[in-house]
């Protein structure tokens, strides 16, 4: 995932070079923006908070995450419909 922070709204905007894009409202201070994408995707997945984590990328826009009970196809299908 490609994360923009300081965005005028929290959505997924899509899909470029098979990175999914996503933007959030929240700053990249202390974690919040890190933390704003996990809620963001939770809530599109349908599933809690706690099951979404960033692996890998937490200081840089390239973004790994970890989503706890769904393959990788499955949640990516899931966040592009």
């Amino acid at each position: 995932m490609r994360l923009q922070p300081r965005a005028s709204s929290s959505r997924i905007t899509g899909e470029k070079d098979d990175v999914i894009q996503v933007r959030v409202t929240a700053p990249p201070v202390d974690g919040e923006a890190n933390a704003a994408l996990e809620k963001l995707v939770a809530k599109k997945l349908g599933i809690a908070k706690s099951k979404v984590e960033v692996v890998k990328g937490e200081t840089s826009r390239e973004k790994l995450l970890e989503i706890d009970g769904l393959g990788e196809a499955d949640a990516r299908r899931m966040l592009l419909a």
